[in-house]
């Protein structure tokens, strides 16, 4: 085992644990904030099973996924947005429980619950389909495009996956407020699309003619 990879995952887990909770369970004022609870079991039990899984299957790819700086420019505001919109999102959750502005029956909250967990197996079954997945915008050594399984579907896959984590995150919370902020996850993640094709369509052979056969980047027969 790679210690110092395993130290860096175990690292990264625990400050996004407690930065998740500060940032929801702080403005909630209480930890009995149960949609707050059933967010943090569904995000970080299945986060905590797949890190083991990649540390133990394929330590390359997790140490892709645990780089977060990234290269190009333009990345990096999309980056700031991203950051912000859950910044906002969060408290505005947390603020919502305390003050009681918007109740949502708790069985939105599991239904979103669901739509989250089947976005995570997404999510998983992408990973295992693109070993080149890393956060960061960056064209890889013998990189070749994937067109099959998922990837024969839509272009990005990973993000549709995404689509649906972030917009149920909110609903999972119980707060319609924040799921207006998060709301602008698909104009950002638009942005970030543009700059990733441009990138790709320069510099990872054959991916031109992949957009001529796969046509739609993130839903099948709308986008």
């Amino acid at each position: 085992m790679d210690k110092k990879l395993f130290a860096q995952a175990i690292a990264k887990f625990l400050f996004g644990f407690v930065l998740v909770g500060l940032l929801i369970f702080v403005p909630a004022g209480s930890l009995e904030y149960w949609n707050g609870r059933l967010l943090m079991a569904i995000l970080f039990i299945p986060m905590f099973i797949g890190g083991i899984v990649l540390m133990a299957t394929n330590p390359d790819l997790l140490r892709k996924r645990l780089n977060a700086k990234e290269k190009e420019s333009e990345q990096k505001s999309v980056v700031l947005f991203s950051g912000i919109m859950f910044i906002c999102g969060f408290l505005l959750a947390g603020f919502n429980y305390r003050f009681g502005w918007i109740t949502m029956p708790k069985w939105m909250a599991i239904a979103a619950g669901v739509v989250f967990l089947f976005a995570y197996a997404m999510y998983a079954e992408v990973l295992r389909e693109n070993a080149y997945l890393s956060r960061t915008i960056e064209v890889q050594e013998n990189q070749r495009v994937i067109d099959t399984g998922l990837y024969g579907v839509v272009r990005h896959p990973m993000y549709s996956a995404t689509v649906f984590l972030f917009l149920s995150m909110p609903l999972v919370l119980g707060s319609l407020l924040s799921f207006v902020v998060f709301l602008a996850y698909p104009f950002i993640l638009a942005k970030r699309i543009k700059n990733e094709e441009q990138v790709l369509e320069r510099e990872l052979g054959g991916y031109s003619d992949y957009k001529n056969k796969v046509k739609y980047k993130m839903l099948p027969f709308i986008w």
